[in-house]
């Protein structure tokens, strides 16, 4: 795990008043020590890899408080779930391309969309204080071959590899 965001956190939990603990630093391992997106229940399995102990409340309530302190980001992939996206401090500026046939995800940065974003808002007459971007289309392998690893792997109820 990053060193910045262990103190960061423990900054910010700090200045809120709360102390580290254990369980705390175990779930901010987990939560980091991949790229990979993830719901508040795989992060719990993570969690619980490395400490079979993990509370549930405890992990719930560490969510909350990466995500007020800039650290997650809580994204929406238009699965109906909360997701948390761990990589916003290496790449605050990346958005997300969704395969809707088996829900494979790309992270990818522009600068012309960045750009674009900036003139619209500056335009309307504001400043943009966060942006998400979601794209959702299919993928030219299962149209192109009729065949989509992600797509089996989907089914079967695992995560589709290439996910970050």
């Amino acid at each position: 795990m990053n060193r910045e965001i262990k103190d960061r956190f423990d900054a910010y939990l700090l200045k809120k008043g709360m102390r580290r603990t254990g369980q705390r630093d175990i779930i901010v391992e987990a939560a980091f020590a991949s790229d990979d997106h993830f719901t508040a229940e795989e992060l719990l399995e993570k969690a619980r890899r490395l400490d079979p102990k993990t509370s549930r409340a405890t992990l719930y309530r560490t969510i909350a408080l990466l995500v007020e302190c800039g650290l997650l980001r809580e994204i929406d992939l238009g699965r109906d779930e909360r997701v948390y996206d761990p990589n916003f401090l290496d790449s605050p500026h990346h958005n997300h391309l969704i395969c809707i046939d088996c829900d494979k995800i790309i992270e990818f940065e522009d600068d012309h969309i960045t750009m674009l974003i900036d003139c619209i808002t500056r335009r309307l007459g504001f400043r943009p204080t966060s942006k998400s971007m979601r794209i959702e289309a299919c993928c030219d392998r299962l149209r192109k071959d009729g065949f989509c690893e992600n797509l089996i792997e989907q089914r079967l109820g695992k995560r589709p590899s290439g996910q970050s």
